[in-house]
Formats: structure tokens, C-alpha cells, sequence
């Protein structure tokens, strides 16, 4: 019989397609990696890597093994993670990251009531914009949305990441509102460069209807951070298209409105990262299922919610 170790080793090996991936997700040598994957294909007597300096490649035995194994494997460790998580108390460091405007907003003012709950808990939380390595930077989770999950990692959803035209009342004062998204090229626009690959950020809109269409937006203003458009749009600078999570409270409130009410580009969901579904830290579990609770309880999903036919305390303009 195979140690889990040993299986583990190997299913992790064939995920990331390298044994230094699989060493930091496992916090071992990719020494000890290779070793524990050597040792099985010894006992089973096949190959189940092709090596070379540029990394793992399955065999034809090694595939067909790993149909076998994984989602066993991932069940079991499920299993043995279920029952240790009942035990220990959630205690030590909680590094996490998230990045900072919408951190601030909406989960920083969980705090509290989250150390209240788990007092053992030590907060490391980093506000950040960009996209963190999970494993080799040591978090143990991070909160963000529409990133591309690294091999190994597991994301749930907490809210839908829907983005929306905005501008402040101010500029739009003496002015009739776009009817469609082709129609906002009729106005200033202030739009998002993406550090990560320097470009404009396009988005294509939808209504209820099912139509879609560009949001044809100017790029008067171009800055290159959610929270600078947010400002930019309330200084009466143009129009803006922003998450509304990023735009909520200044929505409610009344300094912005939301134009082409039955318009919103769908741009995935705001997730929780973390490493592996198994052997998670009590910690990270507690934290996992707290935010996810907190969130439905603070009605995140349905006010972050961009379709139409949105909540009478949304103040809209046509």
C-alpha cells in the first residue's frame, strides 16, 4: 500500500508539471518531491513523469494513473482535513491579501467581529493591487477578482464582480444620459489602464434582454487604479465604468449615479483564494467560511448585483 505521501507527492507533481512547484505547495525540498515520486513509480514498476530541464511531462502510465488517484486522493485528504479542522482551535497568523480600495470598503470593517470570534487569530492583511503567489509568498489566502488561478489553488465565490457607467451628478447636470453603451462615446470618459498588461481595459456590456454591445468609452482620463477613476468620476470628470462594490456606497448616497440602468458588464466574481482544498490550516477554514457567511449576511452578493431591475435604494439616471 502507497503512502499518502507518497500519492500526494506525485498528484501534486502532475498539477503544477514540476517538482519545485509541488515542493512549495507541500512546504517540502523538491528533493523530497522527487524522492517520494521515485519511490512510488519503484513500487509500482512504471514511469510516471517524463523528466527534462524543462520540466514533467505525464506517460501514458502516468495519466492514467493520475484518473485514478486524484479525485480519491482529494476525497480522502477532504476527509482527514474535516475531522482535524473539528479539533484544534483556529489559532496563529492569518496572512491574506486584497487589494486596497475594496478591502477598506468592505472587508476591513469585518475585522472586529472576525477577532471577536477567534480570538487566537493574529491579522496579517495586506492591501495590495496585484495578483500574489499564494504559496511561495506564504499567504493564506487572498480576496480578489477575475484573477486566473495559479495550478493547486481553489477559489469561492463570494459576490458577483458586475461593473456599471457611473458619473457624478454635477457632470451629468444639464446633460441627457447615453441610452446604449455605443452611446458613451458622446461623453468625457475617464478609463483604466491594466498595469499587468499596460492596455486599455474594453468591456463589452449586456442588458436584460440578452443583447450585448462595447461601451464605447473615451479615454479623456486614463489613470491606471479603480479607486483614482472612483475619485476622477466624482471630481465631474466624465463618465466611468467601475465595479459597483467599488462605487456602492457613493451610489446610495448619492454621489454618483448609475447610468444605463438596464446595462452591466459581467466580469466574473469576487473570490477567496487559497491553496489546496486539503490539510487546510483550523485557521484558514475559519476564516474561509466566516467571510463567506459575512457576506451573505451584509447582503454583499445582491448589492454588489449590476442587473437590471436593481433595488429601489440604487438611485439610477436614464
Amino acid at each position: 500500500m502507497e503512502t499518502l505521501s507518497n500519492l500526494e507527492a506525485f498528484v501534486r507533481s502532475a498539477e503544477c508539471g514540476s517538482f519545485s512547484g509541488a515542493a512549495r505547495m507541500l512546504a517540502l525540498t523538491p528533493a523530497a518531491v522527487s524522492r517520494s515520486v521515485a519511490m512510488l513509480e519503484r513500487n509500482l514498476g512504471v514511469r510516471l513523469f517524463h523528466r527534462s530541464t524543462r520540466g514533467l511531462r505525464l506517460t501514458e502510465a502516468g495519466e492514467s494513473f493520475l484518473a485514478s488517484v486524484g479525485e480519491p486522493l482529494d476525497r480522502l485528504q477532504g476527509a482527514i482535513s474535516a475531522v482535524t479542522a473539528q479539533g484544534p482551535t483556529p489559532a496563529g497568523r492569518l496572512k491574506l491579501s486584497m487589494p486596497p480600495s475594496f478591502g477598506l470598503a468592505h472587508v476591513l470593517p469585518l475585522l472586529p467581529g472576525f477577532l471577536a470570534q477567534y480570538p487566537l487569530i493574529r491579522a496579517e492583511w495586506h492591501f495590495e493591487n496585484r495578483v500574489v503567489d499564494l504559496i511561495a509568498e506564504g499567504y493564506d489566502a487572498a480576496i480578489g477578482g477575475a484573477i486566473e488561478r495559479a495550478p493547486g489553488t481553489v477559489a469561492r465565490t463570494l459576490a458577483p464582480l458586475h461593473v456599471v457607467a457611473v458619473a457624478s451628478p454635477e457632470y451629468m447636470a444639464g446633460r441627457s444620459g447615453p441610452t446604449d453603451p455605443a452611446g458613451l462615446a458622446d461623453f468625457d470618459g475617464i478609463a483604466m489602464r491594466v498595469l499587468r498588461t499596460g492596455r486599455i481595459r474594453h468591456l463589452t456590456m449586456r442588458n436584460g434582454a440578452g443583447q450585448e454591445m462595447e461601451a464605447a468609452l473615451n479615454e479623456t482620463v486614463v489613470v491606471n487604479e479603480p479607486s483614482a477613476i472612483r475619485e476622477a468620476a466624482k471630481l465631474g470628470l466624465g463618465i466611468a465604468l467601475l465595479a459597483v462594490a467599488e462605487v456602492l456606497s457613493d451610489l446610495e448616497e448619492g454621489r454618483l449615479i448609475r447610468l444605463l440602468p438596464d446595462w452591466y458588464a459581467d466580469d466574473g466574481g469576487i473570490s477567496v483564494y487559497y491553496a489546496s482544498r486539503s490539510f487546510l490550516p483550523a485557521k484558514t477554514r475559519a476564516f474561509i467560511d466566516w467571510i463567506d457567511a459575512a457576506f451573505k449576511k451584509n447582503q454583499l452578493p445582491e448589492r454588489f448585483n449590476g442587473r437590471p431591475h436593481r433595488p429601489s435604494s440604487d438611485r439610477v439616471q436614464s
